[in-house]
């Protein structure tokens, strides 16, 4: 029976308040983060890490001391592979961008595991190349250094699965009868945002976003939703694409909205949503004046959304080195960004 190795990628997150600083360095030593050659990205990495450590440590103070994900991301994995073992020799190995574990450990657990095959799965449904392109070059890297070589195939994106599609609106739909008892709510689709010089280089994440949020319109199917797409988590002085969530948070409190926040490009619970969306701006509403403020959970263990990763790797064609969720480029041409060829 052929092994199959299923590697799925997640950024990572600090595991106590002292792994902050390192987190943090690791994040901005990235070159798809900070595109600048060393020694320079390693200096302006050093100086941020310094900078930014003591907010971000009392944001995770405010969740416990350290971030969910890596507990969050293993029950995914744990569901996937219980999924998939009836189907083959599977093995699911969760690998982490900026923090333990990271590729290179996690290579040589593969490696030693033997697999026949394996299958590259982020656990990011829109492509970007600071998140799923960045992951793939970090395990390219490790793999060259361990001398792993195993026939790959890499999964690129997924933003209109129909099952990824399917947990979102099952989610969605519970949670918007709740708001709707303070009246008709503005449904915010919030995903974490990018520079714009990111997207105007031809990078599709904006585009994919987009296309999921008007895929599960297309589902749920709520006549005349009041809705808007936007983005959050902006950093530093650069432009970066638009609305931005707060943005949105308060043109809805303005106009006397109920709002609903949905993760649409979050699949766990994290920082971003547990701390940003549930806290933070769970304040700016109240305080501008919302007839209301609720948030849809991130997909996790969503049954629907574990049987759209089983599907997405049991439908592999393993002669293909890349591919998207629908086995062909989805991307427009005019993304050159794109890894998905065909």
């Amino acid at each position: 029976m052929t092994k199959t190795a299923v590697i799925v990628f997640n950024l990572g997150g600090p595991d106590s308040l002292k792994a902050v600083r390192p987190f943090l360095f690791n994040l901005f030593n990235d070159r798809a983060i900070i595109n600048l050659p060393q020694p320079f990205r390693f200096i302006v990495a050093f100086f941020l890490s310094l900078m930014r450590r003591g907010r971000a440590r009392a944001m995770y103070q405010q969740i416990g001391g350290k971030s969910p994900l890596l507990d969050l991301t293993t029950a995914q994995a744990q569901a996937l592979e219980a999924k998939l073992k009836p189907k083959g020799d599977y093995k699911v190995f969760v690998s982490m961008r900026y923090w333990h574990p990271m590729s290179d450990i996690v290579v040589k657990n593969v490696k030693a595991w033997k697999p026949d095959h394996i299958i590259l799965l982020p656990l990011y449904p829109q492509f970007s190349t600071t998140t799923t392109g960045s992951s793939f070059t970090d395990w390219d890297a490790a793999c060259k250094k361990s001398g792993l070589s195993v026939p790959s195939t890499r999964i690129c994106c997924y933003p209109i699965d129909r099952d990824f599609v399917t947990a979102h609106v099952k989610l969605l739909k519970d949670m918007y009868w709740k708001a709707s008892e303070e009246g008709k709510p503005r449904v915010l689709f919030s995903a974490h945002g990018l520079p714009e010089k990111i997207i105007a280089s031809g990078d599709p994440y904006q585009w994919q976003i987009e296309r999921t949020v008007a895929a599960i319109r297309q589902v749920i199917a709520i006549e005349d939703m009041d809705y808007a797409v936007c983005y959050q988590s902006r950093v530093g002085p650069m432009h970066w694409i638009g609305p931005s969530t707060e943005e949105e948070i308060i043109r809805a409190s303005l106009d006397k909205k109920a709002i609903l926040v949905v993760p649409i490009a979050f699949v766990s619970e994290h920082s971003e949503t547990l701390v940003e969306l549930d806290i933070d701006y769970r304040k700016l509403a109240k305080v501008n004046g919302a007839r209301g403020y609720w948030r849809v959970p991130a997909l996790g263990v969503e049954p629907f959304f574990i049987d759209a990763l089983a599907g997405l790797c049991l439908n592999v064609n393993r002669e293909e080195k890349i591919a998207s969720f629908s086995g062909a480029r989805f991307c427009q041409r005019n993304f050159d960004k794109c890894v998905c060829v065909g």
